[in-house]
């Protein structure tokens, strides 16, 4: 059957049933016009509010953004879903601070695995003749402009995409198409009204209220996601009291947030769900043969929900044998000194973050992070981890524990700067060390 243009309206039902058999029921779609967003977005990068994330300031990625055909030629639809993550009910600062704080979506399997493969099976019902590009966070497309102009919810004063009835814990993702199909009426209300909730929460400031023109405007270089996770270089010192225990992401501006607070919405994909000590992400088995972890081939893949540092597996010959998985402290309300454990070894780290998300922020960027909520926690019980994370090879994991140890104060810490310190060749973990000695 032929994708004409009169059989758009039930290709554009097709799409959504097949949506809704992979676990996605919202659903819009929306022509691929110019983005009459844009603008704000020039405005944004001219303000530097980017911080050191350049890819989004390229010329060639900003004139894409607001023009689709630049990435996909006679593109002419964009088919967006908005699929939950779960927000469960721990707390966004657990009362014990020697506990981590990750965001929500980082805690399971990495989404843009997930809902990659959930958007090639949407995209499975469109005739061979369409072309369809799907998009995870990979591309250089305005995806909550066009989630807006879709009907999915509007722009919160926190930046997030807001659905009144589901709150804005979920995952955008876009499948651009070269057809035209019905597009849906755009969500032109905005609830937020005169509420301050996420403004006046966010610790560090980075949440400005919205421009001109009401586009919310977001300040990424105080932004703790942006901090714990983009960010590359060492972590302002005036901003590293602000993060609390938060070493991956950070979710307060949705904590607060009343919509989410009576709306948030379940997720029923396991892939999402946080990890219990020692559990891998879905779809990461070990291989038996090298003793590795491999992307299960099968997509799938069960999570053995054993606290444990290895399993036991039989080979093709019934013979029982080791699998080496290094333990780690999971993902929800982990130990931080434990997370600093692992992040100090390079094979506990492979195996903590393959198949997540967490992975992106790098090994000495997450030890980084877990430096800076061991120094916000200030226990003496800190003190022999943070002086092995000062043998780190990369400095500025050992500049962070330094600065942490500075903040503990003890006399076992004070020992270890010093220590460190007759010996220390960096200039810059040099600074930290001397820093942390006249504290």
């Amino acid at each position: 059957m032929s994708a004409g243009e009169g059989w758009a309206p039930e290709l554009a039902h097709r799409v959504r049933e097949r949506a809704r058999s992979v676990g996605i029921d919202r659903v819009g779609i929306v022509s691929a016009d110019a983005s009459p967003h844009l603008d704000a977005y020039r405005r944004w990068i001219g303000a530097d509010h980017h911080g050191s994330m350049a890819y989004l300031a390229r010329p060639d990625a900003v004139e894409r953004r607001g023009d689709l055909s630049r990435t996909v030629p006679g593109v002419r639809s964009v088919i967006v879903v908005a699929e939950p993550y779960d927000p469960d009910d721990s707390p966004g600062v657990p009362d014990d601070p020697s506990m981590g704080v990750i965001a929500r979506y980082a805690r399971g399997r990495d989404y843009h695995k997930v809902l990659a493969r959930k958007l090639r099976a949407i995209a499975g019902v469109l005739p061979d003749e369409v072309v369809a590009r799907a998009y995870v966070d990979t591309g250089p497309i305005l995806e909550r402009d066009l989630a807006r102009r879709a009907g999915l919810g509007w722009h919160g004063k926190n930046t997030m995409l807001i659905h009144p009835r589901r709150g804005s814990y979920c995952f955008l993702g876009v499948i651009l198409v070269d057809v035209a199909l019905p597009a849906d009426p755009p969500f032109e209300a905005d609830y937020c009204g005169s509420c301050r909730a996420c403004l006046d929460a966010c610790p560090t400031g980075a949440l400005l209220g919205r421009d001109e023109s009401g586009a919310p405007i977001m300040d990424a270089r105080r932004c703790i996601s942006y901090l714990t996770i983009e960010h590359r270089g060492a972590i302002p010192l005036e901003l590293r009291p602000l993060m609390g225990n938060r070493v991956f992401g950070c979710d307060i501006c949705q904590e607060v947030c009343p919509w989410n607070e009576r709306f948030a919405e379940e997720s029923s994909e396991p892939g999402y769900a946080a990890r219990r000590p020692g559990e891998r992400p879905t779809g990461v088995e070990a291989e038996v043969e090298a003793g590795v972890e491999v992307e299960s081939a099968r997509g799938g893949g069960a999570s053995t929900g054993k606290d444990v540092s290895a399993e036991t597996r039989a080979d093709a010959s019934g013979e029982t044998r080791g699998v080496a998985y290094p333990a780690h402290p999971g993902t929800e309300a982990p130990s931080l000194i434990e997370l600093l454990e692992t992040a100090l070894d390079e094979a506990a780290w492979d195996s903590f973050s393959k198949g997540s998300a967490i992975r992106r922020a790098g090994r000495a960027g997450f030890a980084c992070n877990v430096c800076v909520g061991l120094g916000n926690w200030g226990s003496p019980e800190a003190v022999p981890v943070l002086s092995a994370a000062l043998s780190d090879p990369e400095p500025l994991v050992r500049a962070h524990a330094a600065w942490a140890l500075g903040r503990v104060g003890s006399v076992e810490a004070r020992a270890a700067v010093s220590s460190r310190a007759s010996i220390e060749s960096d200039e810059s973990v040099a600074e930290e060390l001397a820093a942390a000695l006249e504290r």
